[in-house]
């Protein structure tokens, strides 16, 4: 199913693909009455698709009977209330407002998502850029610079580093040696990638206070990072591709748009929690 495609969308995307409906039969094709209000096939549809999964794996024929019983009695409930409460009609227009939004989002990302588009995002993303550096290193962790230091001395004195990391670091890697395994740009806080970055393979650091204390580094290997394959960042450049999208249909809807927005202070923020409101 498609990504942030509407639940209505994307259901009917999967019906139509699907052939669900019988021949002859339509969404529009009436089920029941209750005092002359019709209950679709749609309706029927619609309730059995957003049944709980435990109902849902139920058989047809015992869930068919079940959903006309429930749209039935729903519909002589809301019959008997009366006259439709303000708050109703606030709650329906909010709903319609948010369906019809989904289904034009439903329609953008069908548009606009394609396999074609999904490769330029990722030609222009991963194609032709530049080779970037991994680094694989390890480190320990302590609270001070002086024991910082004097972890640093005794690793210049010829101990192993992996054995003075896990008798000295408070990290959570310090037990396996202070493997940080390997990491790219950006995914270590600046202090410590530019204390990695100064290193040759092989070297110890001096002492780097972070905002987590004071680390020993050494580096371990490098190594050129290489392009990931298309499918493996497929859902990432779908998100943005779709994004993208939804954004310049955004901006295109709201420049054509008249928006009447609130003055600065016309309106207590406050309001919005008064729920006495709906009872005007």
């Amino acid at each position: 199913m498609l990504k942030h495609a509407t639940f209505f969308g994307a259901l009917a995307l999967s019906l139509a693909a699907t052939g669900v409906f019988a021949e002859g039969e339509t969404a529009a094709t009436v089920v029941a009455t209750v005092d002359g209000h019709e209950i679709t096939l749609g309706q029927m549809i619609i309730a059995r698709a957003q049944l709980p999964q435990q109902y849902a794996q139920l058989p047809d024929d015992v869930l068919f009977e079940g959903i006309i019983d429930q749209l039935v009695q729903q519909q002589v409930l809301a019959e008997g209330f009366g006259d439709v409460p303000a708050r109703v009609d606030f709650a329906i227009t909010n709903e319609r407002r948010s369906l019809l939004a989904g289904e034009e989002i439903n329609r953008i990302t069908m548009t606009a998502v394609t396999d074609e588009a999904i490769q330029a995002a990722y030609d222009v993303k991963f194609a032709d850029a530049e080779p970037t550096t991994e680094y694989h290193a390890a480190h320990l962790l302590v609270e001070t610079e002086d024991e910082a230091i004097a972890a640093k001395a005794r690793v210049d004195d010829g101990e192993d580093f992996a054995s003075v990391a896990k008798d000295v670091s408070t990290g959570p890697t310090g037990p396996n040696g202070g493997d940080l395994g390997w990491f790219g740009a950006g995914q270590m806080v600046p202090e410590f990638e530019e204390a990695v970055k100064t290193l040759a393979p092989e070297e110890v650091s001096g002492p780097v206070q972070t905002q987590f204390g004071w680390h020993i580094v050494k580096l371990l290997e490098t190594r050129n990072a290489e392009a990931p394959a298309l499918e493996d960042v497929r859902d990432e450049l779908f998100n943005e591709v779709q994004e993208t999208a939804i954004q310049a249909r955004l901006t295109e809807l709201k420049e054509a748009a008249e928006i009447v927005l609130p003055e600065a202070d016309q309106f207590d923020p406050t309001l919005i929690s008064n729920i006495d409101l709906l009872k005007e």
